[in-house]
Formats: C-alpha cells, structure tokens, sequence
C-alpha cells in the first residue's frame, strides 16, 4: 500500500494539473516507510506506533496503509479507554492536509468523511477481534477451571475412599486378629505353665482343637481381607476381564447373632440383650454400621479387659432408631494393649457413625468401659429378618 499511494499520488498531480513541491514524493515516501518499519512494534507498543503512523498519515499519503494496521492493533491489544484519545486526535489531525491536499470543498468534505469511516472501521474491527479473543481467553479459563475442580472432587472422592477403606480393613482386620493373639495367648501360657511343671500338658485333642481355631480364623481373616482386596482390584481390571472370585456379602444387623457366637466360641464370656421388633433389624448401611459397632466393642474387649464380661445390647424400634451398646468390666490396672492401632478403630466409627446420621458416645464410669450408638432405623431402607431372634427376652451365651 506504501507504493501504491506514493505511485497513486504522483500520477494523480499531473491529471489534475497540480504542482507538487519540489521534494514532496521523497518527504511523502521516507515518511510513509518511517510509519511501515514502525509495524514491527505493534504488539509490544500499539499506542506509540498509533501515534507515528497517524502523525506521518497526516503529511504522507504513502501511510496509509501503516495507519490502516497501527489503529487496527491499538483496538486489539489495548482496550478503547486508551487509545479513544488519541484516535480523536489523529482524526482532527488530517483536516490540514484534506484542506492543502484536496482542491474543492466538495471533495475535502468525500475525502474528510471517508478517512473518518475507514478509521474508525480500523478500530471497530479491531475491538470485535479483541472482544472475540477474550471471549476465548475467558472460556479457556472456565474450561481449566472446570477441569482443576474436577480433579479436586476426584481427589476429594479418592481420599474419602481411601479413609473408608481404611476403616474397612481395620474392622475386618483386628476383629480376627484379636481373636488369634488371644487363642495364641492362651496356647502360650499352657505350654510355659506345663514347662515349669505347674500344670498338666496340653493334650493332643486339645492342642488340635485349639490349633484348628487359629487355623480357621487366619483363613477367614485372609477371606475377608481378600473380598476388601477384590472390591480395590475391580477399578484396575481390563475391559473384558472378571474377578478371580465373588466378594462375599458385607455383613448387616442381622449377623450379630453370629458375630456373638463366635467371640463366645473363642472363649470370650459375651451376653446379648435385644430388645428390637421380633423378626425385624434396621437393613443397608444402618444394619452394617451397628454390626460394625459390636465387632469394634468386642474386639477392644478383647485387648483391653481380657477375661471380663462383655454385654451387648440392641434396643429400639423403627418409630425410635437403634441403639447399640457394647458394655465391659475394667479390670483392675488396665492390661497393656499389645496389639497396635489402638483408637483408630473408634475414631473411624465415630465418623461411620456421623455419616449415618447418628451419635456416638464412648467413655469409662464406675470401672464399666461404655461404647453407645445411636442410629436412625431408616423406614426408606429394606429391613433384613433375623433368623431365630430369640425376642425380648435376654440370652446369655457364656
């Protein structure tokens, strides 16, 4: 455009009968290069180049077209409160070369108007592409806001899922371990008490029986610790692939029963003491948090009053809620606890216990340790029957 309007410029002269000055088409020409060169900086300084191209604009025909670029950039890199100014200034500043320039107030008048519409054509196109790169900028923003707030809930929904786990494996885990460390306890005494010749030796039927029950909690423990495993594993399996085996059941309400029995078969002296509808125990997450519940009472029996008796209580009713007490007797000096993680299991059953919507108290009064639960009944949820509920009246397995 540079050349085109210095050509423009010399061969319109003659057609019109207009005698340029001596020197004009070299001022005209250094001055329209000046404003061309000046384009390299447009993006690092739009407004200083806007300023050059429009000043050599108003004196240099040649310009032209660096104006056309200057004023487009200053509307895309800087917004309108910087350089409207300036864009008013350059405007006024072409009348004195419309006036010089152009013969006929007719033509100044075409000449004058066309100049102020194709410069400000300049800068409104530029504010659309500046508007429409923000508009962009803006989006992109949103989109890797979205995505960290979504990395966020993942990693909000992978550390509650770690947390339950954890929980999980502790109430799988310690229940059985507790009852290995107190067979294999009891195995070790008899052997050192038979060594020193104060009491008889453990006979072989004895021995197998007491070896058979160590032997039948490891592998349930190793078969509960497996259906734990195979619940993380199923997130990692290819497509097409099945599990090597079925998790079993998580327990509910309704084993208590069992989960009694067998700490009364380990030797554990326990009473349970229901007080619930006949045939009738809280189903879901509720009937698993009270198992839970019970299995944490028991097991913490187990490690810290060793041979004292345990009462296990479920009152309650669907108008009322659930609730689950897990009573010992201290014994006097409290047994050191030899198996480690020693709170963690009532710390992830109290948070078990608030997820439910209900309360937990915990605590030792009058030489009884008292493990209470309250818990919604839940009429939304399907209830579990308990086979052989033995009612209202207290059983006592001991």
């Amino acid at each position: 455009m540079w050349s085109f309007e210095l050509v423009t410029t010399a061969l319109m002269g003659p057609v019109h009968g207009a005698h340029s000055p001596p020197g004009f088409f070299a001022v005209d020409g250094a001055l329209g290069i000046v404003a061309c060169l000046s384009l390299w900086w447009r993006r690092s300084h739009p407004m200083a180049v806007m300023w050059v191209a429009g000043l050599a604009a108003a004196a240099a025909t040649s310009a032209l077209g660096a104006l056309i670029v200057a004023l487009t950039g200053a509307a895309i890199y800087r917004p309108w409160r910087v350089w409207i100014v300036p864009f008013v200034l350059l405007t006024l500043a072409a009348g004195p070369w419309i006036l010089l320039a152009v013969t006929g107030l007719g033509m100044q008048l075409l000449v004058a108007v066309m100049a102020a519409a194709i410069m400000s054509s300049c800068v409104g196109w530029g504010t659309a592409v500046r508007s429409r790169r923000m508009l962009v900028q803006r989006l992109r923003e949103d989109v890797a806001r979205a995505r960290q707030e979504h990395e966020r809930h993942l990693d909000d929904a992978r550390s509650e899922e770690r947390r339950r786990i954890a929980r999980e494996m502790h109430d799988v885990v310690a229940h059985r371990m507790s009852l290995l460390s107190v067979h294999a306890g009891a195995l070790a005494y008899r052997t050192e008490r038979a060594r020193e010749g104060k009491a008889a030796p453990l006979e072989a039927e004895e021995l197998a029986t007491a070896v058979a029950v160590v032997r039948d909690n490891a592998h349930q423990a190793l078969d509960e610790l497996g259906g734990v495993l195979e619940v993380l594993r199923s997130g990692d399996l290819a497509p097409g692939e099945d599990h090597a085996g079925t998790a079993p059941p998580r327990p509910g309400a309704a084993e208590i029963d069992a989960l009694v029995d067998e700490a009364v078969a380990s030797g554990q002296r326990v009473a349970l003491e229901r007080d619930v509808p006949e045939e009738q125990v809280p189903g879901g997450s509720v009937g698993r948090t009270a198992y839970r519940v019970v299995q944490e009472g028991l097991t913490n029996a187990r490690k810290h009053a060793p041979g004292s008796r345990v009462v296990v209580g479920l009152s309650g009713g669907p108008d009322h809620g659930l609730e689950v007490t897990v009573v010992n007797v201290l014994p006097p000096g409290m047994a050191p606890t030899e198996i480690p993680g020693v709170g963690a299991g009532l710390a992830g059953l109290t948070e078990r216990v608030g997820l439910e919507g209900g309360q937990i108290t915990h605590g030792a009064a009058e030489g009884e340790f008292r493990l209470t639960a309250v818990l919604p009944w839940a009429h939304d949820r399907t209830s579990e029957t308990t086979a052989g509920a033995p009612g209202t009246a207290p059983e006592e397995r001991c």
